[in-house]
């Protein structure tokens, strides 16, 4: 995916999210979760999510998944 400059992505339920394999342990509602995200030109950005449970709302108030709107990983580059 392409972010132009100045452009902001926004990850959401049914949008744009991201995907956490082999995780040295399980996480837990409450934690807080550092990673470092890295971009082709702009560099590495330090970021921190925080654990909420399945089907929690975010912090814009909406909340569940419907699965028939997520889009396919079958685009996926490993």
């Amino acid at each position: 995916m392409t972010i132009e400059p100045g452009k902001t992505v926004k990850l959401a339920p049914g949008g744009y999210h991201l995907m956490l394999m082999d995780l040295k342990n399980p996480l837990k509602q409450g934690d807080k979760l550092p990673l470092t995200l890295e971009f082709e030109k702009a560099g590495k950005v330090q970021v921190s999510f925080d654990v909420q449970g399945v089907g929690a709302q975010g912090p814009t108030g909406g909340g569940g998944t419907d699965m028939k709107k997520m889009p396919s990983h079958s685009d996926m580059k490993m």
